[in-house]
């Protein structure tokens, strides 16, 4: 009788768990051909791109300026117009600036990747709620992300880049 009641209870269980497997939806996406689709990230990229080029040129000027000093420093000390005291003052001016010069490198990588974030947060923010949005509405326990190639299959039916293309209105 117990060993009944234990079978009944252990297919009752197994039962229940291949239900709730069963049940589950999941769904996939392209995130980053999505994100390639949206005007916004296309006008967040040139702002960009364009803040990147302004900080270039900017630093561009700066080496410029120091070639400059660096040539018309030798040349003076290849005319004996500077002493060894004043061609060593020269020389530490010249690296201060190149110090300078590496330190405006370093706050431009950091000041790309801040502006980065300022422009793309928002939108990153708006295409997420879109995705669960889009999950809660249709029933979907897991949304994946195909573009980060952890995805090993996926039927094509369970598609939903369109539905959250809509909801974006792209």
């Amino acid at each position: 009788m117990n060993k009944l009641m234990l079978y009944t209870v252990l297919f009752i269980g197994f039962f229940m768990m291949s239900n709730t497997v069963s049940a589950q939806k999941f769904g996939y996406l392209n995130s980053q051909a999505l994100l390639a689709e949206m005007p916004e990230v296309k006008q967040a990229r040139a702002n960009l791109e364009t803040f990147q080029k302004q900080l270039q040129k900017k630093g561009e000027g700066m080496l410029t300026e120091l070639q400059g000093k660096y040539q018309t420093a030798q040349q003076k000390a290849e005319r004996g117009e500077l002493s060894p005291k004043e061609q060593e003052v020269e020389l530490q001016k010249l690296k201060q600036q190149e110090a300078e010069i590496g330190k405006f490198e370093q706050d431009m990588i950091r000041q790309i990747q801040e502006k980065e974030a300022t422009l793309l947060g928002p939108i990153l923010e708006k295409v997420n709620n879109a995705i669960k949005s889009v999950a809660e509405e249709n029933g979907y326990q897991f949304v994946f992300d195909a573009s980060t190639q952890v995805l090993l299959y996926a039927d094509q039916t369970t598609d939903v880049s369109a539905m959250v293309k809509s909801k974006l209105g792209i």
